[in-house]
């Protein structure tokens, strides 16, 4: 019997118990770039790059184990450019007798292959990816009937579930969460690491992607392609981190610096999310780190940073396979204006997103904070249609995979989801901007004004957020002090703060 496997772009697991089987002879893998997946929405080219890399340094590291790989690249006459072509012709040219697969983590894919083999004319075989720390359904199951969703709830479940930074059914450090101590801005006493960057000649595939004819938009230096693109490499900037970032990334993971892109972040999302990497060795090799250098890392940087990996990321996911596919619908506050066209290029005289989209374009990469109170308030604020926003999101970053990117666009950022995600909506005037980063010093528009010449569009378009949504979101006990405010405003005030953010808006190309 011959068995057919595939390996999707973003199922590189090393580790995966596919790999370890005894009888391999007559098993052939099958990995495919194809037009399919580059075209569906417009992608960074470092996003597009990166993951035609990963995928064919993980066909060579499947070569050396011996097994039999069908590996299509994306201009091989024989490639379809369509997935369940490419599948059916393979199990034709090989007669190939079963068929096999991963879960996708993207609802899209999971249809499209469900069909794929429900046409077959050969049995299919469904495996686990043997990545995630908690099934797709957990979440689910966890909260379903109960009024509220709560992150908090789901994380300290996956610590005691997984005994991680418990002892004795009790939270390492006497409390479940130091996220009040994870806020600080960046103090100029502090040295900051250089980022942990690659130098990978991926010019063949920058030229195979021109030569294929695909869209794309960003910024590339294909001889020297900065991320990891196998397991190694990712193993080497997991180290990098927890050596010289660790100690100081749960302080300052909040903070924004117009000169430093990097921080004290990871940058591990891409390695995550194709699973060169897998959470559990993360969140256990930082523990390890901990453990050993606790005279340098206190309980509130390693508690943060495993946050980030236990709960949130795996929180996404579970909110994701619980409310697919009607949360792709969701506008709750029914925001219909166009993204600005400035979103494509960085050019506007707002400091804070020149800075963050200029760095996005360059590096496909922001960090959380960059994401969600810089671009993602501004188009919040903007009352920008959550369609748009979401091809934005998931087209820029080279992490940007639809599980993880619609929950924290869509609903995280944007509130279209109405309070599934995040009890709130998450705004802030220039207030929070200039206290968390340098971004404003230098800008042509002024922090402190509210209108007037020079004021800074992210205050008139704050206040004038809350008013246009009194009626859904006034009763909402976490922004009550918003409209406390709002209501002590005179009249006159009121009306030169909604003219001016009228005046932005219908401008706002050209902000």
């Amino acid at each position: 019997m011959t068995i057919l496997r595939l390996i999707l772009g973003d199922q590189l697991n090393y580790n995966h118990s596919w790999f370890k089987d005894n009888n391999q002879t007559k098993v052939i893998y099958l990995m495919i770039e194809m037009r399919q997946e580059t075209d569906y929405t417009l992608h960074h080219i470092q996003k597009i790059t990166g993951f035609f890399a990963a995928m064919r340094s993980f066909a060579d590291f499947l070569n050396k184990l011996g097994l039999q790989v069908i590996y299509l690249k994306i201009n091989d006459q024989n490639n379809f450019q369509d997935l369940e072509k490419n599948i059916i012709n393979t199990i034709e040219k090989y007669s190939i007798n079963e068929f096999q697969y991963q879960l996708p983590d993207e609802y899209r894919l999971d249809i499209v292959i469900k069909k794929i083999s429900e046409q077959l004319l050969i049995p299919t075989k469904v495996f686990d990816t043997e990545h995630f720390l908690s099934e797709r359904l957990e979440l689910k199951k966890l909260f379903e009937g109960k009024k509220q969703i709560l992150m908090e709830s789901f994380y300290r479940n996956m610590r005691k579930k997984h005994s991680i930074l418990m002892e004795r059914e009790q939270p390492i450090g006497g409390q479940w969460n130091f996220d009040k101590e994870n806020r600080k801005p960046i103090s100029k006493k502090i040295e900051i690491p250089k980022p942990e960057i690659f130098f990978n000649n991926v010019n063949d595939i920058y030229e195979d992607i021109l030569k294929c004819g695909c869209n794309y938009f960003g910024e590339i230096e294909s001889e020297k392609f900065s991320w990891p693109i196998n397991r190694n490499q990712s193993l080497e900037l997991l180290k990098y981190f927890m050596q010289k970032m660790l100690a100081n990334f749960g302080t300052y993971q909040d903070a924004m610096d117009a000169n430093h892109w990097n921080l004290f972040h990871s940058r591990l999302s891409f390695a995550l999310n194709s699973k060169m990497l897998s959470p559990k060795e993360v969140v256990d090799t930082a523990i390890e780190e901990y453990v050993i250098n606790k005279d340098k890392i206190s309980i509130s940087q390693i508690e943060g940073f495993v946050r980030q990996i236990i709960g949130w990321r795996e929180y996404m996911r579970g909110i994701y396979w619980w409310k697919m596919p009607e949360f792709s619908l969701l506008n709750f506050l029914n925001h219909k204006n166009k993204l600005p066209e400035w979103f494509w290029t960085g050019n506007t005289k707002m400091n804070c997103l020149s800075c963050s989209i200029k760095q996005s374009l360059k590096h496909a990469y922001a960090h959380h904070i960059q994401r969600l109170m810089v671009t993602g308030n501004f188009l919040l604020l903007a009352m920008v249609n959550p369609d748009e926003i979401d091809e934005w999101y998931l087209g820029i970053y080279i992490d940007a995979i639809e599980w993880v990117e619609i929950t924290n666009t869509r609903g995280m950022s944007q509130f279209a989801d109405g309070g599934i995600v995040g009890t709130k909506p998450y705004v802030s005037s220039a207030n929070y901007i200039n206290k968390m980063s340098n971004y404003c010093t230098g800008c042509f528009y002024q922090a402190d004004k509210r209108h007037g010449e020079k004021a800074c569009p992210f205050n008139s378009l704050y206040w004038n957020f809350f008013a246009t949504h009194e009626d859904k979101l006034a009763k909402n006990p976490r922004i009550g002090m918003s409209y406390i405010t709002w209501n002590k405003f005179s009249n006159e005030e009121k009306k030169l703060t909604i003219t001016q953010a009228n005046k932005y808006l219908n401008d706002i190309n050209n902000l």
